[in-house]
């Protein structure tokens, strides 16, 4: 394993941790497995965001007397409300999520203040007396440093400009932004762009790669795969899909990144993960994709979950999967697809088109539509309100 430094925290992480996400509703015996196998590899972050009480504790006795062989990241205003995953910033419920995240694990390593994306969202964090209790949080020792996360470069910055965070998670994959690894980054990020070494590079992103840098704020990576549409032949917004060595090769790339977070959730998954480490350089090459620089994501659900939660209870994310698929050959929809669609608790056919989920989201779905288009391709049809 090979260990970065976290910015200015005075953390070394290794490049590649786990986002244990995926190990939600998994067995104990899985979530040891998962566990045990990234501890055997030498990975010492892992991120935590899930509010659910059973697979905090499932990681927490995995990880057992070996707590403090890791760093934790723990998402402060990541709830379960109703049975969804949810942001809230009203700070009985945030305590009461958090405090359990600290029982459970005694403490945080990095207490992450959960997905600031929108300039609602900064005020709500910034304009209440949510960033004083984070800051509390650290002054007690609950949390060791403060982060972030968002998906939006904007806001990224600045949140960063206040001076209170010591890092963040941010989603960095190609096709978010474009730049050639022949290039010194930071030569490019100091001194311009007129190079060409930037192509296509979302000037806001890059800006906030610099400012990273020039604050000594340590980025840890979410959605290096895109949620999977790299790696599929099907929906790679490139000529063919990329490799998993190449997508964290691009992100560790990036300057200011500390640490990849891959999604794993079998031993399997983190040996393959891990195949990065002894990867030869012509595997970790991505240049290829220079000459075809698309913008494919916006408007393209990558089943992250921010749209959550849905009034009438839809799996939104799940939605949009079948339904990518169903895409594919509309004639010929896979019945096990058709299936596992009509057995989700709620369809598409119950959109109410009140479109929050389509604010939370930070990629440009359509929802609604496409809860509409499931409903017709996948299951029964119903009338939307317009």
């Amino acid at each position: 394993m090979e260990y970065r430094e976290i910015g200015k925290t005075g953390k070394q992480a290794s490049v590649i941790g786990l986002g244990c996400e995926h190990l939600d509703g998994k067995s104990y015996d899985q979530v040891k497995e998962t566990i045990d196998a990234a501890l055997e590899h030498g990975v010492n972050l892992m991120d935590v965001f899930m509010p659910g009480t059973e697979v905090r504790e499932n990681i927490a006795k995995a990880l057992g007397n070996r707590r403090d062989q890791v760093m934790l990241q723990g998402h402060i205003g990541s709830t379960n409300l109703n049975m969804q995953y949810d942001i809230s910033r009203d700070l009985p419920v945030v305590k009461r999520y958090f405090e359990e995240l600290l029982k459970i694990f005694g403490y945080i390593d990095f207490g992450m203040m959960f997905f600031i994306d929108s300039e609602q969202d900064y005020k709500n964090v910034f304009e209440t007396d949510f960033a004083a209790y984070v800051e509390r949080l650290k002054q007690q020792g609950d949390i060791r440093h403060i982060g972030f996360s968002s998906h939006n470069p904007e806001t990224a910055m600045k949140v960063i400009h206040t001076g209170v965070p010591e890092m963040m998670m941010f989603s960095i994959n190609p096709a978010f932004d474009m730049l050639s690894s022949q290039a010194s980054i930071f030569e490019c990020l100091d001194h311009g762009f007129q190079s060409g070494a930037f192509n296509g590079i979302d000037p806001i992103r890059a800006e906030l790669y610099k400012l990273c840098n020039q604050k000594q704020i340590g980025i840890t990576v979410m959605k290096t795969y895109g949620g999977g549409k790299l790696l599929s032949p099907e929906h790679t917004p490139y000529s063919r899909p990329m490799t998993p060595p190449q997508c964290i090769h691009y992100a560790l790339s990036r300057p200011a990144v500390a640490s990849v977070l891959a999604g794993c959730k079998t031993r399997d998954e983190v040996s393959d993960t891990m195949s990065y480490l002894l990867a030869a350089d012509t595997e970790k090459d991505y240049t290829w994709i220079y000459n075809e620089v698309h913008s494919v994501f916006q408007g393209n659900c990558v089943y992250c979950g921010h749209c959550q939660p849905c009034p009438s209870g839809i799996e939104i994310a799940a939605v949009n999967k079948y339904l990518d698929i169903a895409r594919l050959d509309q004639e010929a929809v896979p019945p096990s697809i058709r299936s596992h669609y009509q057995s989700l608790l709620h369809g598409g056919d119950e959109c109410v088109a009140c479109g929050s989920c389509e604010e939370r989201c930070p990629f440009g779905v359509p929802i609604i539509k496409n809860m509409m288009e499931a409903a017709s391709l996948l299951g029964k049809g119903r009338t939307f309100p317009v």
